[in-house]
């Protein structure tokens, strides 16, 4: 697999994205004209700035129509993220000189959603850009803040500053990683488990219309199946 780009970010109401199927449409008739284009086309320009031939973006690269598309994807989104090259996180709500920690945190969806808990995690090296796509930093630079915002410990995000080894996800206790999604949302509720698939290395049906009650005992059977970590049972 060649070096490649992949984009973080918070998606807009599903007719404002720049879809699968509009890619496929002949001549991408109107996708210039869609809300969703901005970040698509900042996206990939920055790939190309970073010598980068392709990128990954998952509001047009999943096909939404195929079931068996959509849950092969999401059981491999954590790795997707882990083996990017470059992951762009792009930060909708903030401008360039919300800096502050607070600010942040109050204003940036993009920290309280949960399907971006594993985007931040996964990859080693992130970019964020704010809503103009103006650099703001690195999750090395920034890792101060972020570990602020998000309860994650710098060294999991591999911006200590002490340059120790960036401690693996799997090595922290069931309960700690919970920890970081538990006030993260989803718009559908069974995606607060469906999220953390990849964060605990488990795999499991997606079953839409289960309730969101269900399918966390799922994820719970799957990861006690997977760690010997009694810690679970706190949640």
């Amino acid at each position: 697999v060649e070096d490649y780009a992949i984009l973080s970010h918070r998606w807009l109401p599903t007719e404002d994205e720049v879809l699968f199927c509009d890619i496929e449409s002949v001549g991408h008739k109107n996708v210039g004209e869609k809300k969703g284009y901005f970040k698509l086309s900042q996206c990939c320009e920055q790939a190309k700035r970073d010598g980068l031939k392709y990128v990954w973006i998952d509001s047009c690269c999943i096909d939404k129509t195929d079931s068996t598309e959509v849950q092969e994807s999401i059981n491999s989104m954590y790795r997707w993220y882990g083996n990017a090259t470059k992951c762009y996180a792009y930060l909708k709500d903030t401008t360039k000189s919300t800096t502050d920690v607070l600010q942040l945190g109050e204003k940036e969806e993009w920290f309280t959603r949960g399907w971006t808990l594993q985007e931040l995690v996964a990859p080693k090296n992130i970019q964020f850009f704010d809503t103009d796509w103006k650099l703001i930093g690195s999750k090395f630079s920034l890792g101060r803040y972020i570990s602020k915002i998000t309860g994650i410990r710098r060294s999991v995000l591999g911006a200590d500053r002490l340059q120790r080894p960036q401690q693996h996800p799997q090595n922290c206790s069931v309960a700690e990683r919970m920890s970081w999604a538990a006030r993260r949302q989803t718009t559908r509720e069974e995606d607060r488990a469906y999220s953390l698939l990849g964060l605990f290395d488990v795999n499991m049906p997606m079953l839409y219309g289960e309730g969101g009650d269900k399918a966390f005992l799922r994820l719970q059977e799957e990861i006690i199946k997977r760690f010997d970590d009694h810690s679970i049972f706190a949640w």
